[in-house]
């Protein structure tokens, strides 16, 4: 092999041109391992999630259909404004907490930082080794 300061000016366009590629191809790999395990955590999430809510939606008709029954035994109160009345409060609730929830996930990054941070490193070495 050819001492360094022997090489030709191609012969380094050529060794850099190859280094860039390989670089380029492991920051792709680097992208999918982090897209990948990313997906993978917000599965697993979600999952339980949808767990979660489907008991937690069970428990909450048990508890609305009492309070509808408790209030409609009231003298004042009939048993269809029992219901209507809980069901704006519940409805009120759902929408804030849907809001509320949509707002949080719009503000989650779900773009693979570590591998933006390297790719812009590797532009300024490409930078660096050319000049």
């Amino acid at each position: 092999m050819m001492a360094r300061d022997e090489r030709s000016l191609g012969e380094l366009f050529a060794e850099l041109s190859s280094e860039t590629s390989t670089l380029v191809r492991q920051e792709v790999q680097l992208a999918k391992a982090e897209l990948s395990h990313k997906a993978s955590e917000v599965g697993k999430d979600v999952g339980y999630l949808a767990a979660g809510a489907a008991v937690l939606y069970a428990g909450m008709l048990a508890i609305l259909a009492g309070l509808v029954l408790l209030l409609g035994q009231l003298d004042f109160i009939a048993m269809w404004f029992s219901a209507l009345l809980i069901g704006i409060i519940v409805a009120a609730i759902g929408y804030f907490l849907v809001r509320r929830g949509l707002k949080d996930l719009k503000q989650t990054p779900l773009a693979p930082q570590h591998t933006i941070e390297t790719l812009k490193e590797d532009k300024e070495w490409a930078k660096e080794q050319t000049r």
